[in-house]
């Protein structure tokens, strides 16, 4: 319903007057002594005030600007055609409300094409999940336009529970309640700290999300912020049948609000991938910034950001087993480790050298996971193509734990049953002459020309991936942060267009009929 009152003698009721201009006014979250002075300034001089609201006609938008509204201005109600109901539209709830948002727009146009100021009124902040934006999508192109900013029910929250949201180099993610229950879960255990948005029916998921992510303890919970019926609580607490939508979930800075001890220690430990923070899979991303302490070797530990509170036990690459221990020791101290691996932590790393001394006393009672990572030789058959598309093997040609004799039988194995490989620990100072061995005995049995993916330092600075006949390997060129990938017979390698400065590599996953 539209009400119009005129104003004698203003500019918006002259014929030819210029377009009016557009307004999204943020009202903050609720108390009236919140909104800016800017609002109560837009509100005063605009010619109609629009707001929007559920079918029941009330809206909170104009509840909380109400003092300032006075008998003369034009209010525009407007009206939604559904909020969680359904619908016998056509083109269900997306296109009734598409249609609802172009038929409002529309209306207001015609006040701004008479020349009217339009100020609409949004809680909030007009752009953060606001039903203004919908208005500005559709008219912001045509008229003059501002938006005042408003207190989001974020901020509020914070205040109300009096936690900093987040500090430091803290990455605070804000979330809709209305995602997958498996997307909040790995948005809340890869973050620092979260807001999770929209709650009412979607509760129970968002704490079935904060429970499977481990950070239902921190979480708070905060109702109607500022407003008549705020409530605040632990979220572990809340009635899931007393939710409204007009809620928030608190995740607050675990720097300023450390989250609770853990009742017993643990050990997880974390595969890093190959590189940098963007090989992390958001698990392992929540797993390092939740643990108390870090252990691991220096170079992988230089991955992980450092934390303020975070304990760092940083060690040499050759002592695991130590390693290991250190870690269970800690747990058995109560402490909640995360034993940091490089790539993959069950592929030649530290998985294995965890679980060796955890099945020994006295840390069996000490609870350990692990977390799995993009090890190397998937990150570099990606940078090739998929040269491992098929079956292929895993060895590595480091004889410092296990006889080169053992490693040269399962080489002539995979070559024999024509798998492709994937090499690690070729070569370092101490080892040179391992590459030249493998050559030379996959050469009897493999084509001179087999495919080679020569892979170094993927995802780090210096990556390197070069392809190259198994005849032409040169030993001199391969070093530990090099791992190689031995095409099978059925290996193939093209360079797609003359533009290529690389082959692409495949594997096809058919193998020829005998």
């Amino acid at each position: 319903m539209t009400e119009q009152h005129t104003t004698p003698g203003r500019p918006a009721e002259q014929s030819g007057a210029a377009p009016g201009r557009l307004y999204g006014v943020g009202l903050g979250p609720g108390d009236p002594n919140l909104m800016t002075l800017r609002a109560v300034e837009v509100i005063a001089s605009a010619d109609v005030i629009a707001y929007h609201s559920a079918r029941h006609g009330r809206s909170i938008a104009r509840s909380i600007a109400e003092r300032h509204i006075r008998p003369d201005h034009i209010e525009e109600r407007l009206v939604y055609p559904v909020t969680t109901e359904s619908t016998d539209h056509p083109d269900g709830y997306r296109g009734a409300l598409n249609d609802f948002y172009t038929e409002a727009a529309a209306r207001l146009a015609a006040h701004l094409d008479a020349g009217r100021t339009v100020a609409v009124l949004a809680e909030g902040d007009p752009l953060f999940y606001g039903s203004y934006q919908h208005m500005h999508q559709r008219l912001a192109d045509r008229y003059e336009t501002e938006v005042v900013p408003g207190v989001t029910s974020v901020s509020a929250a914070a205040a109300r529970l009096g936690k900093p949201l987040c500090e430091a180099d803290e990455v605070l993610t804000i979330l809709p309640g209305t995602l997958p229950t498996e997307e909040l879960t790995a948005r809340l255990a890869a973050t620092d700290a979260a807001v999770v948005m929209k709650l009412g029916r979607t509760f129970p998921s968002v704490h079935r999300a904060l429970t499977d992510s481990g950070r239902l303890p921190e979480a708070d919970y905060v109702e109607r912020a500022t407003m008549p019926g705020e409530r605040t609580a632990s979220l572990a607490d809340v009635d899931p049948s007393s939710v409204p939508y007009f809620s928030v979930a608190v995740v607050p800075s675990r720097i300023a609000t450390p989250p609770p001890a853990p009742v017993t220690g643990s050990v997880v430990v974390v595969g890093t991938g190959p590189a940098g923070p963007l090989w992390l899979t958001p698990e392992s991303r929540g797993a390092l910034a939740s643990a108390t302490d870090l252990v691991g070797y220096t170079t992988y530990l230089d991955r992980v950001p450092v934390r303020p509170g975070q304990v760092r036990h940083a060690s040499d690459n050759k002592v695991e087993s130590e390693r290991a221990e250190l870690a269970l020791d800690l747990a058995r101290r109560g402490r909640r480790v995360a034993v940091v691996s490089g790539g993959d932590p069950g592929i030649f790393a530290m998985a294995t050298a965890v679980l060796e001394v955890a099945a020994q006393e006295p840390y069996r009672s000490v609870p350990v996971r692990v977390l799995p990572g993009v090890t190397a030789a998937n990150a570099a058959a990606a940078r090739a193509g998929a040269p491992l598309g098929h079956d292929y093997a895993v060895i590595s040609l480091s004889d410092r734990l296990k006889p080169w004799e053992v490693i040269a039988d399962r080489l002539r194995a995979a070559a024999t049953a024509d798998l492709a490989m994937a090499l690690y620990n070729p070569g370092s100072r101490t080892r040179t002459w391992q590459v030249a061995k493998a050559r030379d005995l996959l050469l009897e049995h493999r084509s001179p020309d087999t495919p080679v993916v020569m892979a170094r330092d993927v995802g780090g600075p210096t990556e390197s991936v070069r392809v190259v006949p198994l005849a032409a390997l040169a030993p001199e060129e391969v070093d530990m942060r090099t791992i190689l990938l031995i095409g099978s017979s059925q290996t193939e390698s093209v360079r797609r267009s003359p533009e290529d400065d690389r082959e692409t590599v495949w594997t096809p996953r058919r193998y020829p009929e005998k």
